[in-house]
């Protein structure tokens, strides 16, 4: 094997604060991946969740001059900034297929919790699992009371800062989590974004769309983006082949938590 100095790829080391804590919570996430397709032939819902943001729209200077047989494509350098926009988007583990993106200039709590509203109505009464990172705005007092009154939960929910279930980012997150609850959250850890298969969707939402084009206004961008989402449901969705089972025990008995994406998945 010929060694390769200038090649580098990117690795992963998690350091959990309670490694026994970490590897139930991957293993919580593989194994919905695993069984999301029977869970949806049973009426269950399995979203990855997250925002994408600060997406910019760019306009080249001069057009990209297309490949001719010995030349590369040419892409203009230069360009203008025509203004950002954050997408928050989910993708349904069953089928691969991209579920109610919402488009906008923010990502607060008002803007996710609506997302997530405008999501369930898409199936209103079936039951939805969320797997999504640990962003405040995931785990929000107005996601918390928006939930309870979905699943006709009617106990005293407390006060923020103060007591009760909306006390604490903690006591909210321990509400959203309930499995015995209709719509729940299953949160990744820290430091787990691969873990999350939406990031691997919008890696491809880059390389196919954003990467290569030129957009003359944001509200340009936001149609365009719309539509290849449109054209990937139609063409190109399907269930990634998830690989991955969670972290591992070296013959020592040390638990190894590296992360090689090239050994996650093949889509």
């Amino acid at each position: 094997m010929v060694l390769q100095p200038h090649k580098s790829r990117y690795w992963l080391n998690s350091k959990p604060e309670s490694p026994k804590e970490f590897i139930e919570n991957v293993k919580r996430v593989c194994e919905l991946y695993e069984n999301a397709v029977e869970l949806f032939k049973q009426g269950v819902h399995i979203a990855s969740t997250d925002e994408k943001t600060g997406i910019q729209s760019l306009e080249r200077l001069f057009p990209t001059l297309p490949m001719i047989p010995g030349k590369s494509e040419l892409r203009e350098f230069e360009y203008i900034r025509r203004g950002t926009i954050c997408l928050i988007c989910n993708i349904e583990i069953a089928t691969g297929q991209i579920i109610s993106p919402t488009l906008s200039p923010t990502r607060t709590e008002d803007d996710f919790v609506a997302h997530i509203s405008q999501t369930i109505d898409t199936d209103p009464q079936a039951q939805w699992i969320f797997i999504t990172d640990r962003l405040n705005t995931h785990q929000s007092e107005k996601l918390v009371k928006m939930i309870a009154q979905r699943c006709e939960i009617t106990d005293d929910l407390g006060v923020k800062g103060k007591r009760g279930i909306l006390q604490s980012i903690k006591t909210r997150s321990k509400f959203l989590e309930n499995s015995e609850h209709r719509i729940r959250f299953v949160y990744t850890p820290k430091h787990s974004s691969w873990l999350n298969q939406i990031e691997i969707w919008f890696s491809i939402l880059v390389k196919k769309l954003l990467k290569r084009s030129s957009f003359k206004s944001v509200e340009e961008m936001c149609q365009r983006i719309l539509e290849f989402i449109e054209y990937y449901n139609k063409t190109m969705a399907k269930a990634f082949k998830w690989k991955y089972k969670g972290p591992i025990k070296s013959k020592s008995n040390k638990i190894t938590y590296l992360f090689d994406n090239e050994n996650l998945l093949a889509s």
